[in-house]
């Protein structure tokens, strides 16, 4: 396997300057969620370029390939990548800034979709030295309710052929490039949105004995959903905030209705289910005993997610071979949310960060902000570590 190591590290350097590009121009065309049309055909046609088979199309924009290694059908690992983009205006002055008003790629989605691609161009040089089958996936939509993961799994995305295994990389502005971070096991949290409406009584706020004010409702809800959630963060991990709040009134004008919306995140399904009926019966009680009333709507979101123990403890060691064991950190839980859960909860999962930052570049922006970048040396490093990730799972299994 050093020999093998040591053809990936090289193959990483050598395609940097195409992966590099191909970064650039999927961030210069950013694209919403299950919009990624141009990207779709842009990675199809480097995947073309690359002479591997792909079927383009799934929930739309989504891409699936194959790179077959000697005896194929001994194990089936899956690697994945997300494409689509955030409506955020850009900041940042460089060449490829986005072209595309009001939308930019804030969220490394280009970096992990250039990264699975330069993985494609490694891997499909190297498959006559590994046994098994490694499955692409392009996904689209990860920032959007229902998650393109849910919509690619009911689509038949772990099928034909099955992966026994799922990893995701995912930038990491807050750690230094160079270095990549592990969690096995509990890693990120269940999402779901509030949506609540509360309905009073409106009227001229100086006749006090004639309108039930559904803003002091709004008000006494919030409040004691937040009181009562803070006991339970001891026990498990679990965040509830409200991040927007609707009355039309003026100063001298109570109205009739509030909205209210907000998130719900923990760590425990049978929790989760168990919260969203409490949150809904104190409300309505609330509601009820001032003389108002609400409707409470729960979308629900992904699941949490959760790092198999077995494959995610191998990646970590075989990580720290590839960059050094210094270079490979502990991650703490976070109670963040993303899609790749869906795949998590269907078979052993590995979701790992790849650090992206340089301070001393002053590239320190986070995700989701105007000026999120990359130190873009984070894509040798990451193609290459996720191309030794697979060839190391498989070479695993097969022995």
């Amino acid at each position: 396997m050093d020999a093998l190591k040591e053809k990936i590290k090289s193959l990483s350097s050598r395609f940097l300057p195409e992966i590099i590009a191909n970064r650039r121009h999927i961030h210069a065309n950013p694209e919403l969620s299950f919009e990624e049309f141009n990207t779709s055909n842009f990675i199809a046609s480097k995947l073309k370029d690359y002479n591997i088979s792909f079927k383009q199309g799934m929930v739309k924009t989504g891409i699936v390939a194959l790179i077959e290694g000697k005896n194929p059908s001994v194990r089936v690992i899956a690697l994945r990548a997300d494409m689509d983009a955030l409506p955020i205006t850009e900041k940042n002055n460089c060449d490829y800034k986005s072209k595309n008003e009001g939308l930019m790629h804030a969220c490394g989605h280009d970096v992990h979709s250039a990264s699975l691609l330069g993985v494609a161009r490694i891997l499909s040089e190297l498959k006559g030295e590994f046994e098994g089958t490694i499955k692409l996936i392009f996904q689209p939509g990860e920032e959007k309710l229902p998650g393109g993961a849910s919509l690619m799994i009911k689509a038949g995305v772990l099928e034909s052929p099955a992966p026994q295994s799922i990893f995701g990389q995912h930038v990491f502005p807050s750690m230094e490039v160079g270095k990549v971070g592990f969690r096995t096991g509990m890693y990120m949290a269940s999402t779901d949105e509030l949506y609540l409406i509360v309905r009073g009584k409106g009227g001229h706020a100086a006749m006090v004995n004639e309108y039930v004010n559904p803003l002091l409702i709004s008000a006494e809800i919030m409040a004691e959903l937040n009181a009562l959630f803070l006991s339970h963060e001891q026990k498990i991990p679990t965040v509830l905030a409200f991040g927007k709040i609707t009355g039309n009134g003026a100063t001298n004008v109570i109205p009739d209705e509030v909205k209210i919306e907000g998130t719900f995140r923990t760590m425990n399904e049978k929790w989760r289910e168990e919260a969203h009926k409490l949150m809904k019966t104190t409300a309505e009680k609330i509601a009820k005993v001032m003389g108002g009333s609400i409707e409470f709507r729960i979308e629900r979101g992904y699941p949490f997610l959760v790092n198999d123990k077995t494959i995610t403890e191998k990646a970590k060691a075989a990580a720290s071979e590839y960059l050094g064991k210094e270079n490979v950190e502990e991650l703490p839980l976070r109670m963040t949310a993303e899609d790749f859960a869906f795949y998590s909860q269907q078979i052993p999962a590995c979701f790992y960060r790849l650090g992206t930052g340089n301070k001393a570049k002053g590239i320190t922006a986070g995700v989701h902000t105007a000026m999120f970048d990359i130190d873009e040396q984070a894509l040798e490093i990451g193609v290459g570590l996720m191309a030794w990730l697979a060839l190391n799972e498989l070479q695993n299994e097969s022995n």
